[in-house]
């Protein structure tokens, strides 16, 4: 890992204890030990940590749901899959993606703006598998809105508990989220991992 990569590790992780406004670039350098103008050759400052985690996690994210919704497969499996890749986007770095769903409100406006649309397109996409379910008469529920909104809050809140060497892998944690969420909305028939 180079200094650079540890340096990041590091801001993110205060980011996670702290909060965004209660880490501080100063803070930063005395926790790692080195001079203020030291770390700027490496961390130009934690907005533009923030905006280069959030628009990385994004773009992991809004590539995995589009492939999904580009294959031609019945909703059951499309929901299968976008909640396999949400939950794997999360877990590859739990810290990074804890700052990504908790501290994107803290984005400059410009970025935060750019970070909502982008936002808002991945919920659309995960509405058409659940509309696409509907359609199918596999699914059924009241509103699209207010079961995308759920189901994305309940998969982004992995990163509140889950831990890389915990009880549950990623795919374990996604199939037992698949499983949960298939029983709440589905029409008479089984839902299988």
């Amino acid at each position: 890992m180079s200094r650079k990569q540890e340096i990041q590790n590091e801001a993110l992780l205060m980011m996670k204890e702290m909060g965004f406004a209660g880490m501080t670039m100063r803070g930063l350098a005395k926790k790692l030990g080195i001079e203020a103008p030291s770390l700027y050759n490496h961390l130009k400052s934690k907005d533009d940590l923030l905006i280069e985690v959030c628009s990385d996690i994004a773009l992991q994210l809004e590539t995995q749901i589009l492939e999904v919704n580009d294959i031609y497969f019945n909703a059951i499996d499309k929901l299968k899959m976008a909640i396999q890749g949400h939950v794997n986007v999360l877990t590859q770095n739990i810290t990074a993606s804890y700052v990504f769903v908790n501290e994107w409100r803290f984005l400059p406006s410009n970025e935060k703006e750019i970070f909502i649309q982008r936002r808002d397109k991945y919920e659309s996409e995960f509405r058409r598998i659940l509309e696409l379910g509907i359609n199918e008469g596999n699914l059924q529920f009241q509103d699209v809105k207010i079961t995308s909104l759920t189901l994305l809050s309940a998969l982004n809140s992995i990163v509140d508990w889950f831990h890389p060497d915990g009880d549950l892998s990623s795919d374990e944690v996604a199939k037992q989220l698949f499983q949960f969420v298939g029983s709440g909305i589905k029409n008479e028939t089984e839902i299988h991992w």
